[in-house]
């Protein structure tokens, strides 16, 4: 038998959805004994937003799924992954909904669970389905509602909005613009205190009589900021080696959105001009695995990304869990 090359996975459509609802630091200033301005120098957040009553992460991801399928001219997708940590319900999983109502019923369909690194996440699985031939594109979606489980009194509640942002990948050539590279994951279980909603699993459930764990999520601040610099560090130098790059060579990092002092520092740490890093998070806040695709559209649209720039993508999130990869900008069609 001959051997055939394995098929890369080509970025060609994006597209996200935030709720119309804004909610300012000012709204959130008295109930958490801070001032706005506060609250931007400690996040670099001025708004986020946030879902109605009766809005689900699934009805974001649609909305960002129809949106990257309507600029990516890929024709029938044949499978979905949806990254989420606010599912709309613990069981089934969101991702055979999200592709029903956007009409591809009998599609491969499953959700991934890394927090804020499941986009980075979901790449690598849609990788995976286009490499083994069991896929010829995947939609990948990243979608939160995390407004909905944060402690309105925690100050930490400041950092999350709700949001959705997609992309679609298609088998191809690895010479084309919008090649996805390798996919650098990483997990340290150890650390899953440290970002963690307690309420709501087995481990609650297995314990017969007990009192009702915490349902909030829960963060810790200090020692998250330094993993996660950590973490996005190791994997993204991992990454830009796969890729045969120098540091000085990319041309953006787009980061996940956890603060802006996080993505200062990890330019930093890689010795990329800061003013490289892409940001957007004065305007949407933190919104977990949704964070990356958002900020591909944003910056798309924007033009602060062009075809041929070579771009970084970083995560960290809960778990703890993180992940980098590559890809050349490529030029998408604009939305239909």
């Amino acid at each position: 038998m001959r051997n055939r090359a394995v098929p890369a996975s080509i970025l060609v459509g994006v597209g996200s959805y935030v709720p119309p609802r804004k909610v300012a630091n000012e709204e959130l200033a008295e109930r958490l004994g801070r001032s706005p301005e506060w609250i931007f120098q400690r996040s670099g957040i001025r708004f986020r937003h946030v879902v109605e009553p009766g809005t689900t992460s699934g009805d974001l991801a649609v909305a960002a799924g129809r949106e990257a399928l309507s600029r990516s001219g890929a024709g029938d997708v044949t499978a979905v992954v949806v990254a989420t940590t606010s599912p709309d319900r613990p069981c089934p999983g969101t991702a055979p909904s999200v592709a029903s109502r956007l009409g591809m019923t009998g599609a491969i369909a499953l959700d991934v669970q890394a927090v804020c690194a499941g986009f980075v996440y979901g790449l690598g699985v849609a990788q995976g389905l286009i490499a083994a031939g069991t896929a010829d594109s995947v939609l990948v979606i990243g979608t939160d509602t995390l407004s909905l489980s944060v402690d309105p009194d925690d100050p930490t509640s400041m950092l999350f909005g709700d949001g959705a942002g997609a992309v679609v990948l298609r088998s191809g050539r690895g010479e084309e613009p919008g090649t996805l590279g390798t996919c650098v994951l990483g997990s340290d279980g150890g650390g899953r205190d440290l970002i963690t909603v307690r309420g709501g699993g087995s481990e609650e459930r297995s314990k017969a009589g007990g009192a009702l764990a915490d349902p909030y999520m829960r963060l810790e601040g200090r020692e998250v900021f330094w993993r996660a610099v950590e973490h996005m560090t190791s994997a993204s130098r991992a990454a830009l080696d796969a890729a045969r790059w120098k540091p000085e060579e990319a041309d953006r990092i787009v980061a996940h959105q956890a603060n802006a002092r996080i993505l200062t520092m990890l330019a930093q740490r890689l010795g990329i001009a800061t003013d490289r890093a892409l940001s957007n998070i004065e305007q949407v806040g933190n919104t977990s695995a949704a964070s990356i695709p958002i900020l591909l559209d944003h910056a798309d649209r924007a033009g602060d990304l062009k075809p041929g720039h070579r771009v970084l993508l970083t995560a960290f999130g809960g778990g703890l869990t993180w992940g980098a990869t590559t890809l050349v900008w490529p030029r998408l069609e604009r939305s239909h």
